[in-house]
């Protein structure tokens, strides 16, 4: 079985969440069972999520199984975005939770476990690759029919390098915020079932009084978070609570602003606790390097050497290998958890391999003579913003459509800038891109001017809305 779930105790429990569920491994080895001896072919299924307990045990329940090949969505996905993934990849069925059910699609329910209820569609079997395992959209946010391919060599890579660098064990308690459709929540799940840890997952707010005392009751072990996720916590100051079991925070989802990131390192190492900054993508089963927490002062802004039983490289321009520390080129990974490609269709779930392990990131960067890297810019057209990543092409795309206007979007990971030329669309593109989005409103600024920068072809020059 996948993660050899079934190779623990059937009564240890394998999540806790906060509205009072509880999960065993043996539930989740049993409901995989259910599936494999129900299920004769392999069918693809949307999985619209929710962070608790049957979230969990549908995820790893359906990759398990080897039968139900999941696309991991979240449970409030825009219902266009989740129209428009229907009808491009029409799923054989939907699983979601039982509450989301119409009256319309009761007649098609086929099984019901963990609040959740799988729907059979009218749609037919999909042609799946053998070693398919589940996918995930590559800018959930924005609603793009481009999905990551995994497979089950990458669950199981992802799930051992995690567990080894974070030297994960059974008594480790983590807790989880990040959604079950975020590659790092999902990856969560994979490196904590496979060492016989128990995971606490909530889905409620930072806020919510309900959240700290379910992370304080359970005595949570670690924390792990995007830079948005250390705001909360720095704003709910976290630094005069009494946690005497937690010992390890993570930190993954984009670079941390350096006032904030430094706060949390020098509380770690007052507090004898453990700071560790990670980097990944979706195209790697999340974590594909690490800042060991000896650095963690030292080489703060680091995203450090490459997780265990992985390799990160650079080339120049030319495709040829830099040796030299403190040269600028592309980054590159290899490693069995680089993911096989992607879909854009429902016929590229067909296809097998594409990238055999080696992938080049996207992103620049240098290592220094440590063999630590830095990420000092991307080369590709999106951002990350509080962990999520967002196509910048796709938003233009959602302003077009939505607003009826043109726009050029450039910015950071700190802030996305949006550039129009309508002053009276300005507070409906904002409004318009937090809804598509689901991202707060202090990560996009709207500038107005004369004209938007294009060549002769009409192609936008995004280079000179630099200095605008």
């Amino acid at each position: 079985m996948v993660l050899d779930i079934d190779k623990f105790s059937p009564a240890a429990l394998a999540a806790v969440d906060s509205e009072g569920g509880q999960l065993t491994y043996g539930e989740i080895a049993e409901l995989s069972s259910q599936l494999t001896q129900r299920f004769k072919q392999r069918e693809l299924c949307f999985l619209l999520t929710e962070n608790n307990v049957g979230g969990i045990a549908w995820a790893m329940g359906m990759i398990a199984s080897r039968q139900l090949i999941p696309l991991i969505l979240s449970a409030k996905t825009e219902t266009a975005l989740l129209e428009h993934l229907l009808v491009t990849y029409r799923p054989t069925y939907i699983c979601q939770p039982t509450s989301l059910v119409t009256e319309e699609e009761q007649s098609s329910v086929e099984m019901e476990a963990y609040g959740y209820s799988l729907v059979r569609t009218q749609n037919k079997t999909a042609d799946l690759y053998l070693e398919l395992s589940h996918l995930l959209p590559t800018s959930g946010s924005t609603g793009s029919p481009k999905l990551v391919r995994h497979c089950y060599d990458n669950v199981g890579a992802a799930a051992l390098n995690i567990s080894t660098f974070f030297e994960l064990k059974p008594t480790d308690r983590p807790l989880m915020v990040l959604p079950l459709y975020y590659t790092m929540g999902l990856s969560m799940v994979f490196s904590h079932l496979k060492v016989g840890a128990t995971i606490l997952i909530t889905g409620r707010n930072m806020t919510d009084p309900v959240f700290w005392k379910f992370f304080k009751e359970q005595q949570a072990t670690s924390f792990t978070g995007v830079p948005y996720s250390f705001q909360i916590l720095n704003l709910m100051r976290v630094f005069r609570m009494d946690l005497p079991a937690l010992t390890l925070l993570t930190q993954g989802g984009g670079k941390m602003e350096p006032t904030l990131n430094k706060k949390f390192v020098d509380w770690c190492e007052q507090t004898g606790r453990q700071w560790i900054a990670t980097y990944g993508q979706s195209e790697c089963t999340a974590r594909m390097a690490y800042l060991p927490a000896k650095w963690a002062s030292e080489k703060m802004g680091s995203i450090g050497i490459a997780v265990p039983n992985g390799e990160l490289s650079l080339i120049d321009a030319e495709g040829q290998p830099i040796t030299t520390p403190r040269t600028e080129g592309e980054m590159c990974y290899r490693g069995k958890n680089v993911t096989l490609g992607y879909a854009t269709c429902r016929e590229d779930l067909a296809k097998g391999d594409e990238r055999h392990r080696f992938i080049r990131t996207g992103d620049l960067a240098f290592f220094d003579e440590d063999g630590c890297y830095y990420i000092v810019g991307r080369m590709g057209r999106f951002l990350k913003l509080f962990g999520m990543r967002v196509g910048l092409d796709e938003c233009e795309q959602i302003i077009a459509t939505e607003c009826q206007t043109d726009a050029a979007c450039v910015g950071t990971d700190e802030k996305m800038l949006v550039y129009i030329t309508d002053e009276s669309k300005a507070a409906e593109v904002k409004q318009v891109l937090i809804e598509k989005t689901h991202i707060v409103a202090t990560s996009f600024e709207i500038r107005v001017i004369d004209a938007l920068p294009k060549n002769e072809a009409g192609k936008k020059l995004y280079a000179k809305l630099q200095n605008k």
